[in-house]
């Protein structure tokens, strides 16, 4: 072990990393190190002479596995056979050597996201009555929840749902073939089914460690219980209170109930915080000690105590996103820091439509993190082809885009008739859809859809023309009349997809509005607009770096050493669906997880209204600030903030910076 001494961990490092045998839950807090420890106890392991082929890690990602094998090659002098792998990977390993058992070649294919649609719909069409509809994607979206629960297919056909998930796992395995979901599901399968296939592998696997352990679902937990062997050597690395994917199929139960699954496991707490400042972990102690059912435990810091964390009252969204851009500017001026030290968090991808605008502004430049820019979502670019095509009906890539979106009977193969009647037609797609001959050529029920089309983009062209028109009203009413976000909602997987995408097109509705209250371009020149702004990013290749645009999700396992977390208001943070459903220890964790991103200094806003479908509503603070210690917040507002004196001392050394940058130092 050439490049690693055991006496750089801190004590409870040092008693994760030299605890080896028999079950072991380490419990690591927000920026405590564990891969540190997971790569510190794979190195012991080896200089314990076990060899590396028996020992396995298990990770969610390859970027954590890649990561992990990159530690250890720095650690150790010979680390050839060991097996970091993602628990997708490894299953697909244990079925080309075991799936035989199963009834399937293991020459099997595993199929791509179109490849399932594909046969979805082959599936649906053959089984659904001329009542019946199901979209492949829901389809889909419902066998994939089904599978990861570890729900067989039903045996009889009393639900279409049901009759479809059963012909196609009949269809898959006729075709030797496999989904990403059946590789964890059938992994589990051959292992529970097959003393054989359970003991091959529990042989070869000595010392198992698992990764984010919290973020585990059931189907991943009874494959590591079936493959520990006897004495378990199972090593789980994770924390409670960082569980956040609750609504992805995740079991925090995994974790806290460790001892259910591994009796008389060995547990260790890492507590000190390498991230962040005593202010910072302190707030976030606060507020998830508050959450009834999880493993206590305390960050604290050799990082002395820092600035406090300040809350800031804002009076509307719009003054929020133009405060918080205008502030990173000014601590980046004031620090000479890269921006690739700020980053804003939120709870939807829509918070981030204000603070890309704003950035555009001042010319600061941003990166979304874990999506894409609001402009480039698919249900936004939906709404934007509608109003591309009321105003433009020979915009042709446009019109096929929303033809069939939501679905109205019109299809592939008709859009494509209408296509090559066009080209001999020498006209518009939308023009030969109009034609009477055209329309002529195909049975009443198709001719009567298209008929249906032509006329909503004719009457909402009309309306939106009129002298002084509400566009962003008109352009609301017909998302409403196309049953839009219904449709949307059904082609997605999980209630959180859902809920994002529907913000999305509800922000789009606020950006008309807003542009409409400042501008008198009408809706041609929000389009113009748009296109600029779009060209302009499109013209910028440094997208890799800048400030860091990002959901509370998307940032867990990141770091920054300025955060700015807007939002904190009820319905929003925590969503209003988490009391409905149950899940506002979930939110919790959520908030907390925004919290431990920060190093340096952080900043959270919440404001007094919101514009909402086209209206100003009020908003409420965050039930969580409630719960935040006192001792370490400055609590202000907008108001506040831009009357306070500057201070001479400031001003002086940002003139000081300045000058810097100016002469190149």
């Amino acid at each position: 072990m050439s490049r690693f001494r055991l006496f750089d961990l801190n004590p409870a490092q040092h008693d994760a990393a030299t605890t080896l045998e028999g079950p072991l839950l380490i419990l690591a807090g927000a920026g405590t190190g564990k891969t540190r420890v997971i790569t510190a106890r794979i190195a012991v392991l080896l200089g314990h002479d076990v060899p590396p082929h028996q020992i396995l890690a298990v990770t969610f990602t390859n970027k954590a596995a890649n990561e992990m094998r990159d530690r250890i090659k720095g650690m150790v002098d010979d680390a050839k056979g060991l097996n970091i792998s993602t628990f997708h990977a490894l299953c697909l390993r244990i079925l080309r050597v075991s799936i035989e058992k199963l009834g399937y070649k293991n020459t099997f294919s595993i199929y791509s996201e179109g490849d399932q649609l594909g046969l979805l719909k082959k599936i649906i069409n053959r089984t659904s009555a001329q009542d019946e509809n199901l979209e492949p994607a829901v389809a889909k979206a419902w066998i994939s929840k089904a599978k990861n629960n570890g729900w067989r297919p039903p045996e009889d056909d009393e639900t279409l749902v049901g009759s479809v998930y059963r012909q196609y796992q009949i269809a898959l395995k006729q075709l030797n073939a496999v989904d990403f979901d059946d590789l964890l599901m059938l992994a589990v399968r051959v292992m529970d089914d097959h003393e054989d296939v359970r003991d091959l592998w529990r042989g070869r696997f000595r010392y198992i460690m698992v990764d984010e352990f919290q973020d585990t679902n059931k189907l991943q937990l009874d494959l590591v219980t079936l493959l520990a062997g006897d004495p378990p050597n199972v090593c789980v690395v994770g924390d409670d209170d960082q569980s956040i994917y609750g609504w992805r199929g995740a079991e925090v139960s995994n974790i806290l109930d460790f001892e259910r699954y591994f009796p008389n496991p060995h547990i260790v707490k890492l507590e000190q915080n390498y991230r962040s400042t005593n202010a910072i972990l302190r707030t976030a102690n606060s507020l998830i000690k508050n959450n009834p059912r999880r493993r206590p435990k305390s960050l604290w810091s050799d990082n002395g105590d820092g600035e406090k964390v300040r809350i800031v009252q804002m009076p509307d969204d719009r003054v929020e996103a133009s405060f918080v851009t205008e502030e990173i500017q000014r601590m980046q001026m004031e620090n000479l820091a890269p921006w690739e030290e700020f980053a804003v968090l939120y709870r939807m991808n829509a918070q981030s439509r204000l603070l890309e605008n704003n950035f555009r502004r001042l010319k600061i430049p941003y990166r979304l993190v874990g999506g894409k820019s609001f402009y480039d979502r698919r249900e936004v670019k939906d709404v934007l082809a509608y109003l591309s095509v009321i105003l433009n009906p020979t915009d042709d890539v446009s019109l096929f885009r929303i033809v069939n979106t939501p679905a109205r009977g019109i299809s592939g193969a008709t859009t494509e008739r209408a296509m090559e009647q066009s080209i001999a037609d020498k006209c518009s797609v939308f023009e030969t859809l109009r034609s009477e001959e055209f329309l002529a050529t195909f049975t009443k029920k198709t001719a009567g859809a298209i008929r249906d089309f032509a006329a909503l983009l004719d009457r909402y062209e009309t309306r939106i023309l009129e002298p002084a028109a509400d566009f962003a009203s008109i352009v609301n009413a017909m998302v409403e009349e196309i049953g839009y976000l219904e449709d949307l909602k059904r082609s997605c997987k999980t209630p959180e997809e859902a809920l994002s995408r529907e913000s999305n097109v509800r922000e789009m509705l606020n950006a008309l509005a807003d542009y409409q209250e400042r501008k008198d371009g009408g809706l041609q020149g929000f389009l113009d607009d748009l296109a600029l702004d779009q060209k302009k990013e499109e013209e910028d290749d440094d997208q890799a770096k800048g400030v860091t645009l990002i959901t509370l999700h998307a940032a867990k396992g990141l770091e920054f050493s300025h955060v700015h977390l807007i939002g904190l208001e009820e319905g929003l943070l925590p969503h209003a669906r988490s009391k409905l459903e149950g899940t506002l220890d979930e939110e919790r964790r959520l908030l907390y997880v925004g919290i431990t991103r920060a190093r340096k200094t952080l900043t959270m806003t919440h404001c007094n209204s919101r514009l909402k479908f086209g209206n100003t509503s009020p908003c409420s603070p965050s039930i969580f600030i409630r719960e935040l210690a006192t001792d370490d917040l400055e609590l202000t507002n907008h108001h506040a903030l831009m009357n306070q004196p500057v201070e001479d001392s400031s001003v002086r050394a940002s003139f000081a910076r300045m000058r810097e940058m100016l002469e190149g130092k």
